[in-house]
């Protein structure tokens, strides 16, 4: 499409991307109003309705164009102007403007215990006191099932709000009700093409592109003490504001190969989470074919791939005020998330 480099201090490996910008500082309100962006190395530019060929980004995802954006980017590297950040040119340096989350999903379907190490190791750690084999025995056995799982089970899903969905320009105010909250890095596979019911050798067609998201979790609004009986509650446990950082880029799909990349999340400069997508359950196409089942999938919508292990469960490190978290998918670059302590007393 282009042979523009990326910058080095993005993260982003892909010729170019998409993004969505303010002018001005991190107070989202103070910002000035949030525009499409398309973005090449370290340099940022506006797209308008007559760029995208469509009058928003949902709209261009339905049928995505990448090679459109690609000829822009290049037909204003051979006029100069792709290197040009004066008054005259469209680009500007990433750095003046600040990213926020480069979608705006109608729905948000999350993946669970999608990692085949993860769940391996959960099976280990929540073992009954009264099983008396040997680790290493009793992690062959939880291989074994999940080897079944993938065979001929079926991947798990729950929903998130499109609500929830910022970019890492907003801090992550941890709620006062708990202090157990939690990270987990995910993929997320933005949908292009419509599609209900998709088989799965038909799916990766309806993949426009991949960004990076966070999912937030509460741990003890997981499992209520007054209704043990009816399961998980997601809705209180991942779905307070700010609870899906996301971004800072949306990558073309034909820049990224979703099978072997790598997730790393540091808190605080120290490694935390750091696995391959090659250890999913369930790869891309058996995850988007499952979820066009009940509902179909729409351009622009979120379906996160799931989370590898590392979270602060594991650790025994739950997110405190002023923790910072760097997350990292391969290629499609970073995100840096700030905690803050809302003040205690405003909810329950």
């Amino acid at each position: 499409m282009t042979s523009t480099t990326p910058g080095p201090g993005t993260g982003l490996t892909a010729p170019f991307a998409v993004a969505r910008f303010r002018d001005g500082d991190d107070d989202r309100d103070g910002g000035g109003p949030v525009r499409l962006g398309l973005v090449a190395g370290e340099r940022i530019r506006p797209l308008e309705e007559a760029d995208l060929g469509a009058p928003h980004l949902n709209a261009f995802l339905a049928a995505p164009d990448w090679d459109r954006l690609g000829r822009l980017v290049d037909a204003d590297a051979n006029t100069g102007t792709g290197t040009d950040t004066g008054a005259d040119s469209a680009w500007r340096p990433l750095a003046e403007v600040t990213l926020t989350a480069p979608v705006q999903p109608r729905q948000v379907i999350q993946a669970g215990a999608n990692y085949r190490t993860h769940v391996i190791d959960l099976v280990v750690a929540h073992a009954p006191k009264e099983d008396t084999r040997p680790e290493a025995e009793i992690r062959e056995d939880a291989a074994r099932m999940m080897d079944e799982r993938a065979a001929t089970g079926e991947p798990y899903f729950f929903i998130g709000l499109p609500a929830a969905v910022v970019g890492d320009d907003v801090p992550l105010v941890l709620p006062s009700y708990s202090e157990q909250h939690d990270w987990e890095l995910e993929l997320a596979v933005v949908i292009g093409r419509e599609g209900f019911r998709i088989a799965p050798e038909e799916a990766m067609d309806h993949v426009a592109g991949y960004t990076i998201c966070n999912d937030i979790t509460t741990r003890d609004r997981v499992f209520r003490a007054d209704s043990k009986g009816l399961g998980a509650d997601w809705y209180r446990a991942k779905n307070a504001p700010g609870f899906l950082p996301t971004g800072p880029f949306l990558v073309p799909a034909g820049f990224v190969e979703p099978d072997d990349l790598a997730l790393t999340l540091d808190l605080n400069g120290e490694r935390m989470q750091d696995a391959v997508t090659s250890d999913l359950l369930f790869d891309l196409p058996a995850l988007i074919s499952a979820a066009s089942l009940n509902m179909p999938l729409l351009p622009g919508d979120l379906l996160l791939t799931g989370s590898p292990a590392g979270n602060g469960a594991h650790w025994g490190r739950l997110l405190r005020d002023g923790d910072v978290m760097e997350g990292s998918v391969q290629g499609l670059g970073t995100q840096r998330v700030r905690c803050i302590a809302e003040s205690a007393g405003e909810y329950r």
